[in-house]
């Protein structure tokens, strides 16, 4: 221990990177739990769906909207989110969730959207990718 002490007492930048890499590491794995963001995994995003009736929303660009989401989902795309808030209102007090690409963006609204009321809100985890994994069906609009 006294070693220890000694080789962070001569290696002081060191050790405080080290310690502040491991702290923003801890942050990023636990920040979400600490928040209340829920994060469901493909087959839990479907019971929500089949069980509690749970509204979908694709949050990615129109173009891979297109190409292929989750059935029944409503898509609005990140940038168009400030103007078309409104939309998300009348789910405030129901279940609703959240899906991007890969989970990120998805877990930021999230965390936005919650601040300003959203009980029953939660995101994909993992994103369409993580959907396209469970291999679970996707459906694509025809032009």
């Amino acid at each position: 221990m006294d070693r220890l002490l000694e080789f962070i007492g001569n290696n002081l930048f060191w050790a405080s990177l080290w310690i502040a890499i491991l702290v923003m590491l801890l942050w990023n794995l636990f920040s979400n739990a600490l928040m209340g963001i829920t994060q469901l995994e493909p087959m839990d995003v479907t019971r929500r769906i089949n069980n509690d009736h749970a509204t979908l929303y694709d949050i990615r660009s129109e173009s891979d909207f297109n190409a292929g989401h989750i059935i029944h989902s409503v898509n609005i795309p990140e940038k168009d989110i400030p103007e078309r808030k409104k939309e998300f209102e009348k789910y405030k007090n129901k279940p609703l969730i959240l899906y991007c690409q890969t989970g990120s963006v998805a877990t930021r609204i999230v965390r936005q959207l919650k601040t300003e009321g959203f009980e029953d809100i939660s995101c994909l985890k993992g994103g369409i990718l993580n959907w396209q994994r469970a291999n679970l069906p996707l459906t694509r609009n025809k032009k």
